[in-house]
């Protein structure tokens, strides 16, 4: 099986903008979509990206569409967020997760493997 491990999160102040990268291990990457999600204090886990194992085709929820990017190297087990224009709404703890469907699959029961986190904090 596979396993995640996240990095990158920070304190930023507002529109300024930070990258987080997700490491796999453990199994053949390139048969897993992959996707990154975000929980506020109070609040639901929500799908902020994802990418898929076959094509590489991406997804956006609205409040992320066009300040987001995702990207994955399948050669280095990799898969980065590019985050732009940050907002003190975008501060969570960001996870990556995986799994072995193909997608896009944007609710969190649809992964079964989870990193631990970062925390990204967004404020002036």
């Amino acid at each position: 099986q596979i396993q995640v491990v996240e990095s990158g999160g920070d304190w930023v102040q507002p529109g300024g903008s930070l990258k987080l990268s997700c490491v796999a291990s453990g199994d053949n990457f390139e048969w897993y979509t992959i996707g990154w999600f975000r929980q506020a204090p109070g609040k639901e886990r929500e799908g902020v990206s994802c990418i898929s194992v076959t094509d590489a085709s991406t997804y956006y929820p609205d409040s992320v569409k066009g300040r987001f990017t995702i990207s994955r190297d399948n050669a280095k087990n990799t898969v980065l967020l590019q985050m732009e224009s940050l907002q003190p709404a975008d501060t969570a703890v960001y996870y990556c997760a995986a799994t072995g469907d193909t997608g896009p699959l944007t609710a969190p029961s649809d992964y079964g493997y989870w990193g631990q986190g970062t925390q990204v904090t967004v404020s002036s």
